[in-house]
């Protein structure tokens, strides 16, 4: 496909875009009318299930099942990402050299790793009573576990971080979803349905199903993540290509080194006498 053929394509599709936005726009309710009607029937459902946090209710309860595809596909975005970026046979790992950190680097990546792993937990706890839930905060969980990764070197993270472990729990984040669902049609209701007790309002056990739903997500994203940038990192920090000498800038400092990656050799310099 030719350039010029691109450019009419995305044209096209951006003209079409904007018809769609424009029609939108001007089918907007005028502002200070009534709220529209699912916003105030999401709020009705959120309290009669004793769900402080309606997006929360909404994700795990109102459309639990949409939630559900959305975990799926990144756990399937993870599945692609271990077999794309798998050790091929060709290639072999050499230890990370220690890199040099700077000191206030260290201590403030210290010092912000515990608060940023239980601002990650307390974000998963507290998904069905406060803003937050299973996808912001396992992300931030997985994020800060990475702070080693800024304040030692590759090596510690390792040390914390045992990927057979994380995998499985990727997996029974995943699996406990669809238990969860499973379990509500085994009581006789449909998949996914909030059938447990709701409890007190604005507490940790309120909700019904929506905190399990929300704990399962949490896991699988927190995971999820620390597996994929394993593999990432694991491809720029240990594994090297065929045909390396450890001078390039994979498999060379903790930090992700910069290595010369065979300098002379790309000059063009050798030791052979010239014909």
């Amino acid at each position: 496909m030719s350039s010029r053929v691109r450019l009419w394509l995305f044209l096209v599709g951006a003209a079409g875009l904007a018809a769609l936005f424009a029609v939108a726009c001007f089918d907007l309710p005028a502002f200070g009318t009534v709220p529209h009607p699912y916003g105030a029937r999401a709020v009705h459902a959120a309290l009669s299930h004793h769900t402080a946090n309606v997006i929360a209710s909404v994700n795990f309860d109102l459309r639990a099942f949409d939630t559900l595809g959305e975990e799926t596909i990144l756990f399937s975005a993870v599945i692609g990402t271990v077999v794309l970026l798998r050790q091929a046979r060709d290639e072999h790992r050499k230890d990370p050299e220690p890199a040099r950190i700077h000191p206030p680097v260290r201590r403030f990546a210290l010092l912000a790793l515990p608060f940023a792993l239980l601002v990650g937990l307390y974000v998963i706890a507290h998904g069905q009573v406060s803003p937050g839930g299973g996808f912001q905060g396992g992300v931030v969980t997985a994020t800060a576990l990475h702070l080693l990764y800024i304040s030692a070197d590759y090596r510690a993270l390792e040390r914390v971080r045992p990927l057979t472990l994380f995998e499985l729990g990727e997996a029974a984040g995943e699996a406990a979803y669809v238990i969860t669902g499973l379990a509500a049609v085994l009581a006789g209701s449909a998949f996914l349905a909030n059938v447990l007790p709701f409890g007190t309002l604005g507490t940790l056990s309120s909700g019904g199903t929506v905190p399990v739903l929300n704990a399962a997500v949490g896991l699988e994203v927190t995971c999820g993540v620390v597996v994929l940038l394993a593999r990432f990192l694991d491809q720029a920090v240990e594994i090297e290509e065929p045909g390396e000498d450890g001078g390039g800038s994979r498999g060379t400092g903790g930090n992700g080194g910069d290595g010369d990656d065979g300098g002379d050799r790309a000059n063009g310099d050798d030791d052979r006498e010239p014909a």
